[in-house]
């Protein structure tokens, strides 16, 4: 069965996606900025938040030494970092001061061309408000963000996972968000499109896969369950830890046992596999392979791999990072190739 879109045809608006691009981008850094912070146990330095006088970081010793001082007040300090001298410090401030700089950077990026874009008239019909969403999905990261740093500064020497992963999910949230606009900008939209209904359907399942394993993968992050059965594809002795409950549920387990977390994460991300290749066959079976399709391809192999090694690596700094940038650009082709289908 195929369904008939009629669409207005519209111009594309090729400066307001650039601009849109570039935003895009820095979400994409953004995330892999995170990563780093979260692999070097940066993200509990920074005890307090400041939106504005938080831009510069301590510019003598005397203003390091206060924030190394409210840091030891912190209990990562006392289960994990308490070996730290003030240049050990600096070390792991300089992620976290980076992470929310680039933050600020990114609604600077956004928020000024908005406003040149407005005064100007420039801003197509119907957009207007979708911008401000935007940008009040950026505002309302910046508060989950502390409200994250905040369950670790209190009671237990590391982020809540549920924190984590809403941190991660919002983040991921306002990259679709934007890059779907995005691409219609620079592209326009076409006239009439048919399109098998179960390809649209199957896309769309392929993007709820997706951003279900990126939420599993923050909670993998955030309980540090990536540092356990470092093998593939058995996890001990056969394919289900031994461990693998722990809790009173199987939801308990699959949302806080650290053993199950991982089991769950994994083979999401093989289920993802699974149906982004049926969207792909889908997608080729009746005509040539196009190159939003084979990128596709290539990337979701590609995450697997990554998502293998790192866990191989007993997760490697470098090789986490690119994983974690790697569920980004997976997430951006595949509204890619399903923005093609049902856009034109």
């Amino acid at each position: 069965m195929s369904t008939d879109h009629q669409i207005q045809s519209t111009a594309p608006h090729r400066k307001i996606a650039v601009w849109l691009f570039i935003c895009c981008f820095m979400v994409l850094s953004m995330a892999m900025i995170g990563a780093v912070t979260r692999l070097t146990e940066s993200g509990l330095s920074i005890t307090e938040w400041k939106p504005i006088a938080g831009a510069l970081p301590p510019l003598n010793e005397e203003a390091w030494q206060a924030e190394f001082d409210l840091y030891k007040q912190t209990p990562e300090y006392d289960a994990k970092h308490f070996w730290m001298q003030l240049s050990d410090f600096k070390k792991i401030y300089f992620w976290e001061w980076l992470h929310r700089l680039w933050g600020r950077a990114i609604g600077i990026v956004f928020a000024v061309p908005l406003v040149w874009f407005a005064v100007r008239k420039q801003i197509p019909p119907g957009y207007g408000l979708k911008f401000i969403g935007l940008l009040a999905l950026g505002g309302a990261q910046g508060f989950i963000g502390w409200f994250m740093v905040q369950s670790g500064l209190i009671d237990r020497p590391s982020v809540s996972h549920f924190r984590l992963s809403l941190h991660l999910f919002m983040a991921a949230l306002v990259f679709a968000l934007m890059l779907w606009l995005t691409i219609g900008l620079w592209r326009g939209t076409a006239r009439k499109i048919t399109t098998p209904k179960s390809t649209i359907i199957t896309g769309w399942i392929a993007l709820a896969m997706v951003s279900i394993t990126i939420i599993w993968g923050a909670f993998v992050a955030g309980l540090d369950a990536g540092m356990i059965y470092n093998e593939f594809p058995h996890m001990g002795a056969g394919l289900i830890p031994p461990d693998f409950r722990t809790h009173a549920t199987i939801i308990g387990d699959i949302m806080q046992n650290p053993a199950a977390v991982q089991f769950t994460h994994r083979w999401l991300a093989i289920t993802t596999l699974c149906v982004t290749g049926l969207y792909i066959w889908l997608r080729t079976k009746s005509g040539a392979v196009t190159g939003d399709v084979a990128a596709l391809g290539a990337m979701i192999l590609i995450q697997v791999g990554l998502g293998i090694a790192a866990l191989l690596t007993q997760v490697d700094i470098h090789v986490a990072t690119a994983h974690q940038a790697g569920a980004f650009i997976l997430l951006g082709l595949l509204l890619n190739a399903q923005h093609r289908l049902i856009r034109g």
